[in-house]
């Protein structure tokens, strides 16, 4: 995870992110990103990193929400992370910082995951109001 300034595009913090991805985890060969990161990214993955970079695009003909492959999964994580009142806010001034906050949140899913032992969190049923006596 990298956060950056506002100022820094998508892909050069991508491909920043890449390297790091690639220095940790040897075996990775697979990476899905939005259509942000197309372009010269997708070439220097391949090329310099041995990753296939696939970008999930947006149709064009479709209007309003649709659920996307793969993309969901980090809505999901954005949904999680937002979850922590911290980050429901630009609280943060410096980059490290923001960076600290989010990683914080993350561990928040994970250790209650791991207390479960790996099992996903169990789904909530709505709850119905009882019909009035």
């Amino acid at each position: 995870m990298i956060v950056t300034a506002a100022s820094v595009s998508d892909r050069d913090a991508g491909a920043d992110l890449l390297r790091a991805l690639r220095e940790r985890h040897h075996a990775l060969r697979l990476v899905w990103a939005d259509g942000g990161y197309t372009g010269w990214l997708v070439t220097f993955a391949a090329g310099v990193l041995a990753l296939a970079l696939t970008i999930v695009k947006r149709p064009d003909d479709i209007t309003g929400f649709t659920v996307l492959p793969r993309r969901w999964v980090v809505e999901r994580t954005f949904a999680w992370l937002i979850r922590a009142r911290r980050l429901a806010r630009d609280y943060e001034t410096r980059t490290d910082s923001a960076e600290a906050m989010t990683w914080w949140a993350a561990t928040i899913p994970a250790t209650r995951r791991l207390a479960r032992g790996g099992a996903p969190a169990p789904r909530r049923l709505k709850q119905t109001n009882p019909a009035p006596a």
